[in-house]
């Protein structure tokens, strides 16, 4: 699910929310290379809390190590394969002929040469689709909430998880769905008055004394434009801005919003369903892995390219960028996100095809309040888990604690359990460059449930049509530990997923600032370097990459 960030900036009357998609600051990304490649620094050096890429591979080549290739599963929304930042490295499988029609490797999937997609068919691709807690009213309003009432208390009692789900999921499909309405009204509203603000500041730059000068308006649009003229002039994203810059970034961002909550009018349609038309499986048929097409990018694949780059993106042309694991990683898309929640099925299959097909770490930055399908989900966790596979996950953009609001999927069956019922699932926060607001403020927390954090804010990454943007979110942040993750098994191949996990954990940089040592277990950011050095202290003996074995017991990477 494509996330909004609840946080920033709040006008009168209304409140401006910024998508994952929507660009992290004003900054023009062509003007500051310095801002571009931020999340690699080195705090010893910089004191920004970077994650010290390169003195990483430093370290692990001063070692005489020799990386191996990690392919790494990007479970997300689509992946332009073919963009130059990424070409060079997508997966490609190895026992199947690209475009013969045939499923050379036998493995059920045809033509999956670089990936596959699980919410496609041969109708096409979906783009929008549900929330999950549309679909769960969809299907028990009739059961629990029908026209016999007599009905409706016995089927209450005979199903007391679905009922429990069902009231959660009309709870909030009532509250999200009137937010998504009054929110998409708001936004066009304030689109349509950027011509009067323009017009209001008459060529002058976005400041107080500007807005002092102008006389009080009498027509009742102006009167809006001008009220909302006098909060934006407050915010450090168009203070000082030029009339025309204003102009320009008003409508970017406006338009932003508008694409985010015009699609919510059929994510919150108790009626609307494209799965069966577009799809074409039996979608109550958990046991069904067969479906779905090889389109890897799909009709919107900014979340999924933007993830690939930062794991695995090479500089190219006059772009600097680069992913964390640009040295050893290979991505394998597999599309299971649509612009609405994703399917368990789908998250369930994914994993499993991911696996199958040789990935060693999965990203996932994706969640969603209910999960009905819950089982099926960590039913694939225990078998990634048995197969020695990493996975991934966002923690979630709404700046709660995951302990009091769930984010599915979790790696905790009940939150009151003491530990995750597999040890293989590294849960990731977003930081800042701020040192001073390290937690970014809409990251979730929570010390138990959340491992570590790793930079989410104002990163700049590979996007459809060839281009690059700044994107933020805990969506950012997990890749950035995937490609971490990455770099250390492309050095050391035999380390398990609890041992990574440990090595992140425990080697992060600090911060006492503002209880963040309350918002995970690590208390800081993750430092590559460092966790490099924790990893082959503590589990490599010295022997070529493809002999290490552990150099001593593990200890327990989730705390008591």
């Amino acid at each position: 699910m494509k996330k909004v960030l609840l946080a920033a900036v709040f006008l009168t009357g209304f409140s401006f929310s910024y998508a994952q998609e929507a660009s992290a600051k004003s900054m023009d990304p062509k003007e500051d290379k310095d801002l571009m490649t931020w999340y690699h620094k080195d705090f010893s050096t910089t004191k920004v809390y970077g994650v010290n890429t390169a003195n990483a591979y430093k370290y692990l080549e001063s070692k005489g190590l020799k990386p191996k290739t990690v392919v790494v599963g990007v479970l997300d929304s689509g992946v332009q394969v073919d963009h130059p930042g990424l070409v060079k490295n997508i997966w490609s499988n190895p026992n199947e002929v690209p475009g013969n029609g045939k499923d050379d490797d036998g493995n059920g999937y045809i033509d999956d040469v670089h990936g596959w997609n699980f919410i496609g068919g041969k109708n096409g691709d979906i783009d929008i689709d549900n929330m999950e807690v549309t679909r769960v009213v969809a299907k028990y309003k009739s059961v629990f909430e029908g026209d016999d009432s007599s009905k409706n208390k016995a089927n209450q009692a005979k199903m007391p998880e679905e009922f429990a789900l069902y009231m959660k999921s009309k709870e909030l499909f009532n509250k999200k769905s009137i937010d998504a309405k009054q929110s998409l009204q708001t936004y066009t509203m304030i689109n349509s008055i950027i011509p009067n603000m323009v017009k209001l500041l008459g060529g002058k730059p976005v400041t107080a004394e500007t807005l002092q000068g102008i006389k009080p308006p009498t027509d009742q649009k102006d009167a809006i434009a001008l009220q909302v003229l006098g909060q934006v002039s407050q915010s450090p994203e168009f203070k000082g801005k030029s009339s025309a810059e204003f102009e320009k970034l008003m409508n970017e961002q406006m338009k932003e919003a508008i694409d985010h909550f015009a699609p919510q009018a059929k994510q919150y349609d108790l009626s609307y369903d494209p799965r069966k038309e577009i799809v074409g499986d039996n979608y109550d048929d958990y046991s069904e892995k067969i479906y779905g097409n090889n389109h890897y990018e799909g009709p919107d694949a900014e979340h999924g390219t933007h993830v690939a780059g930062i794991i695995a993106g090479l500089p190219q042309g006059k772009e600097i960028q680069y992913g964390v694991a640009s040295k050893v990683a290979k991505i394998m898309s597999v599309r299971t996100v649509p612009n609405g929640d994703e399917r368990d099925k789908d998250v369930a299959n994914a994993i499993r095809y991911a696996v199958d097909n040789g990935a060693k770490v999965l990203n996932m930055s994706f969640g969603k309040p209910v999960s009905p399908g819950k089982n099926v989900v960590w039913d694939a966790f225990k078998y990634a888990e048995e197969k020695g596979v990493l996975l991934v996950k966002a923690a979630g953009n709404e700046n709660e604690d995951v302990a009091e609001h769930l984010a599915f999927p979790t790696n905790f069956k009940n939150v009151t359990d003491e530990k995750p019922f597999v040890n293989n699932v590294l849960v990731v926060g977003a930081s800042t460059n701020r040192n001073n607001e390290l937690r970014a403020d809409f990251s979730n927390f929570n010390k138990k449930m959340v491992n570590v954090f790793a930079p989410g804010e104002q990163i700049y990454s590979t996007v459809p049509k060839n281009e690059y943007k700044y994107l933020q979110g805990t969506s950012m942040a997990s890749p950035v530990v995937a490609g971490a993750a990455a770099v250390l098994l492309a050095y050391m191949p035999n380390l398990k997923p609890d041992q990574i996990i440990e090595a992140l954990v425990k080697s992060s940089n600090l911060s006492s600032e503002n209880k963040f040592p309350e918002f995970s277990q690590a208390g800081g950011v993750i430092d590559l370097q460092k966790a490099a050095e924790y990893a082959y202290t503590n589990f490599y003996n010295g022997k070529s990459s493809g002999n290490a074995k552990p150099a001593k017991s593990i200890k327990k990477a989730v705390k008591k």
